[in-house]
């Protein structure tokens, strides 16, 4: 059993998927614009100027709160946080300080099969930063600024130490993410810098209450450098304690090639910030009304769908995470469903059935290189129809594989391809008997060897028949047609 244990905490900006910049009627979207053009007086802090607040953005920080649990202020207002970073032009930045939008929440993950509950203390607005471009020429290193990001609504979500391990912090913020995208309120892409991650990671002594020196993590870009992170600084600062060395709150950054955290600054406390609200923005009153409305238009939760498929479809708990993990995926998964007519114990079988085919078949196909040539993959009502036709005998498991991708590709029904490319399977005895005697006259040592005891070599005469029909023929039917001629031959 170690001595020590971890207490950490985590901060997760989320940019907000609104048209315009938080404070401007610039446009959000910055990705693909050319650097510095979409900008204006306002987000790049010149003098004079004045903020407007984005309606829509608070809007989206009630839903978030909502979905967590949280209170939502009746009034809230914004503040200055100041320090003199290159990425803030104003040497400011616009955000919240004691009057968040949202408090007091929660979040419920589960780990190795134990339920922890995440406090989380704060969902407040802010703006986003300028993006500093580190440059290594065949000279010196320099640095560009890009303000095109400077003033996109931003979303911070705080959370209370509540969480004691690398895979509980993994397992939260997979939840919030998968949240986060399932009330759509912000693409949540780590890749794209707009579902970003900073932990705060302190030890102590097992049974102790006080919390140690904080140290602050931040450059983590992926669920797996955020366990990495939190695992490599459990270790130090646990090493460091055992040697009797004082730990320093500090904002330290995690390496991604060498996996490991190099000091970057001293910790600032909430004084250096030297906050005071915002005298250009006056108070925000909250209409309960507008509450509401928010509270009455979140779709279900990820969890709350999960636990339905479980009790409705009698799906596995691992089903039914995979199903719920992705909002489109579970959308799909209800439209196959609704498409499915059967009742009683075949509505099981078939809710099995349409999760593995969502699962795996339409998940492969998603992730293989390349885009659909139809946009949106595979029309649940077509699906339906193909695993009927498998049901039924139609296509074997291999023919709908082979029909499935063609649908994937092309958008046509299962039907249709199946009778072009001539894939149905043959399950009527006139129709496979042919085949079944071509293969005994054209095998008579296999079938001595059967005549003479040796049944497994059935085997190879069930493949005859299905090689001689292309692989239409019903390989069961095919085995007791042969079985019956053969027993007739003894």
């Amino acid at each position: 059993m170690t001595d020590y244990e971890a207490v950490i905490g985590l901060e997760v900006h989320s940019q907000l998927l609104t048209a315009s910049k938080m404070f401007c009627s610039c446009v959000s979207g910055y990705q693909d614009a050319e650097p510095n053009t979409t900008v204006c007086e306002v987000c790049l802090g010149m003098p004079g100027v004045l903020p407007v607040i984005n309606r829509r953005a608070v809007e989206l920080v009630i839903a978030t709160g909502l979905a967590l649990g949280c209170s939502i202020g009746a009034y809230t207002k914004f503040d200055r946080k100041n320090y003199p970073y290159p990425d803030l032009m104003k040497g400011y930045q616009i955000s919240q300080f004691d009057q968040p939008v949202a408090s007091n929440g929660h979040l419920d993950v589960t780990t190795d099969g134990v339920e922890t509950t995440v406090r989380i203390n704060r969902v407040h607005l802010e703006e986003d930063t300028a993006r500093l471009l580190h440059r290594n020429g065949s000279g010196d290193a320099y640095t560009l600024l890009d303000a095109n990001r400077a003033g996109v609504p931003l979303m911070e979500i705080v959370t209370e130490p509540d969480i004691g391990s690398p895979a509980e912090a993994r397992a939260y913020l997979t939840s919030l993410h998968t949240i986060l995208r399932f009330i759509g309120v912000s693409a949540a892409n780590m890749e794209e810098g707009n579902f970003r991650c900073d932990a705060n990671v302190s030890i102590r002594p097992v049974g102790d209450q006080e919390l140690g020196a904080k140290v602050e993590v931040k450059n983590m870009n992926s669920f797996r450098s955020v366990y990495g992170a939190l695992e490599f600084e459990i270790l130090r600062q646990t090493a460091l304690a055992r040697d009797g060395v004082r730990i320093v709150q500090e904002t330290r950054g995690w390496i991604d090639d060498k996996e490991i955290t190099l000091s970057q600054r001293s910790k600032e406390y909430a004084s250096d910030y030297r906050y005071f609200p915002e005298p250009d923005l006056p108070p925000l009153a909250i209409d309960r009304a507008l509450v509401d409305r928010i509270r009455a238009e979140l779709p279900e939760l990820p969890q709350a769908k999960k636990t339905r498929f479980m009790e409705e479809f009698r799906l596995s708990d691992y089903a039914a995470g995979l199903l719920t993990a992705s909002k489109d995926t579970a959308n799909f998964y209800e439209k196959l469903m609704s498409f499915s007519t059967f009742t009683g114990k075949d509505k099981y079988l078939r809710a099995e059935s349409n999760s593995n085919w969502t699962i795996t078949e339409l998940s492969r196909l998603e992730n293989a290189p390349g885009e659909p040539a139809v946009e949106g993959g595979v029309d649940p009502a077509h699906l339906a129809e193909l695993l009927d036709m498998i049901a039924s005998g139609v296509l074997s498991t291999r023919m709908a594989k082979t029909v499935f991708e063609e649908m994937y590709a092309t958008g046509e029904a299962p039907g249709r391809i199946a009778e072009k490319g001539e894939l149905e399977q043959i399950s009527d005895a006139d129709s496979i008997t042919p085949a079944i005697e071509e293969a005994i006259d054209k095998n008579p040592g296999p079938v001595e060897e059967y005549l003479g005891g040796k049944d497994a070599v059935i085997k190879f005469l069930v493949g005859q028949v299905m090689k001689i029909t292309r692989g239409q023929a019903n390989p069961q039917l095919v085995t007791t047609l042969l079985e019956d001629k053969l027993k007739a031959m003894r």
